[in-house]
């Protein structure tokens, strides 16, 4: 057996059976193999962006790894962004980069580069399989890693992959090793949440009911805030779950939700820190005089117990805004979303500005999931949304894209069209980088008004519709709230991809 067929009977034998790629030379026989392990379920994406983002998509959602399969270095650097964010949303990836053959590796061929350091920036764990006899075992090694929560990367290189002498490792022999919390983290966090003090929790990672219904028990038992983090990997919300306010995005937003604390505990989450240096803002947003309780992720029901919360919490309310007629706003479009939301929709959130309203509209929906753009690299939301699709095709998955960011992974159309999934995109088109006209401001920058012009997106402007008709997507241009709701209400009846080109005034 050779090391590309030992690495894909390991990698399904230990539940990692879909692999999104974008294949080259030194991954021939990976490809070839494939033939004869087809539990495998490979999905081609004409970007590696589209293939990382997918499999970022697809690990939330499934709570386990897809693979990746990219070309060398350079391969891996076109998905780095999406990695950066799969990193920071703790998603398991075991992320497959073939390399040129060892003996061929000195010779500085055009493709070489040290794919060791360029995956440093994105892995928990990196190792190079340079002998067909290791593949399997580093295979399930990497399987393990990722399972711990976070981007696996096992570079093989061609000839380890060609060459026999390789053999399975059986099934149902990963130990998955987490860091361990102290015990007394726990104890100090329960003291604080009673002590009476003004406490809060700062939830983060995936938010399932569980979760949240123990938060909302500690909350109501200790009189302590519930927050979460402003990206969450993965957050079920909608009528009938507790509702968790999110940490503010702009600095000045998450001061005032934190002000006056004096613990905050954390709980799979990071403590806050502003996303960007501004001149005369803080970077560190945890108030002065609050100390910070790190107890680690998943231990949230232990923290139920040790505080004795029992009590049945508060859940939202369903509620639905009216379909709205007329013009076409932000506020407008959101309250389609909102009202024609389908139960158990999968969302994937990358409207970033003109999406603001969106949130509030949906609050009361049918539970449903909503992924965010966790690492803050866009060209996430598109190839989010497929790898979810690939991960529940028995769910809707609303794919929700600024039209500036949709413009980095729109190949991730192609793939939906040849994988049939079904995704609904809307293009919130403001024709406009809007946020960054936000952040000029901030950041205190003079202009004489000729910075806009790079961040204007009219010239020419983005036909949407053509773009997605051109890769096999069914897609239609909306320009009134009554377009809006009649293109989402027929998207949401039939199955496959679709795309809403929403008109929004301009920079909004």
């Amino acid at each position: 057996m050779n090391g590309a067929h030992a690495l894909l009977r390991t990698l399904v034998a230990n539940g990692v059976d879909t692999c999104f790629t974008n294949p080259g030379t030194s991954e021939m026989h990976f490809v070839a193999a494939l033939d004869d392990v087809p539990e495998m379920r490979a999905v081609l994406t004409l970007f590696e962006g589209v293939a990382t983002g997918a499999a970022d998509g697809y690990g939330r959602m499934a709570g386990r790894p897809a693979a990746t399969l990219l070309h060398l270095g350079p391969g891996l650097g076109n998905g780095l962004a999406n990695l950066h964010n799969a990193r920071r949303a703790r998603t398991p990836i075991v992320n497959i980069i073939g390399d040129h053959a060892v003996a061929h590796q000195p010779l500085d061929a055009p493709l070489q580069s040290d794919i060791e350091s360029v995956a440093r920036n994105v892995s928990q764990w990196i190792r190079s399989s340079n002998a067909p006899a290791d593949v399997a075992r580093d295979a399930l090694d990497a399987i393990a890693a990722a399972r711990a929560g976070g981007v696996a990367t096992l570079i093989l290189p061609a000839d380890a992959s060609w060459s026999e002498g390789a053999q399975t490792v059986p099934a149902g022999s990963i130990a998955v090793r987490t860091a361990p919390v102290p015990a007394e983290a726990l104890d100090l966090a329960a003291k604080a949440l009673q002590s009476g003090e003004p406490a809060a929790l700062l939830l983060g990672g995936v938010l399932d009911e569980a979760t949240l219904v123990a938060a909302a028990r500690v909350a109501a038992a200790t009189g302590a805030k519930v927050l979460c983090e402003t990206f969450p990997a993965r957050l079920e919300r909608g009528a009938g779950l507790p509702a968790v306010e999110r940490l503010g995005y702009l600095a000045e937003f998450a001061v005032a939700q934190m002000d006056g604390l004096r613990h905050l505990v954390l709980v799979g989450a990071r403590a806050p820190v502003s996303f960007f240096a501004y001149p005369g803002k803080p970077s560190e947003l945890v108030p002065d005089g609050c100390d910070v309780i790190d107890v680690g992720p998943g231990r949230i029901a232990a923290l139920a117990k040790s505080v004795h919360a029992d009590a049945e919490p508060a859940r939202a309310s369903a509620a639905r805004p009216d379909r709205p007629t007329g013009a076409l706003t932000a506020q407008s479009l959101a309250a389609a979303i909102g009202a024609l939301l389908p139960e158990g929709a999968i969302v994937s959130d990358e409207a970033n500005t003109a999406g603001l309203f969106v949130a509030g509209a949906t609050a009361g929906a049918p539970p449903h999931d909503w992924l965010t753009l966790t690492g803050g690299a866009i060209g996430q939301g598109m190839p989010v949304a497929t790898g979810a699709a690939v991960a529940c095709p028995d769910r809707k998955v609303l794919s929700l894209e600024a039209d500036g960011s949709a413009m980095y992974t729109l190949q991730s159309l192609w793939t939906q069209a040849r994988e049939g999934l079904d995704v609904t995109t809307i293009i919130f088109n403001n024709r406009s980088y809007a946020i960054l006209n936000l952040e000029l401001s901030r950041v205190g920058a003079r202009t004489d008004g000729h910075a806009a012009e790079l961040f204007d997106l009219s010239r020419p402007p983005l036909d949407f519709v053509a773009l997605a008709r051109g890769m096999g997507v069914d897609a239609e241009r909306a320009e009134t709230a009554d377009d809006v709701v009649r293109a989402l209400e027929r998207c949401l009846a039939e199955p496959g991809p679709h795309l809403i080109d929403a008109i929004l005034p301009p920079g909004l």
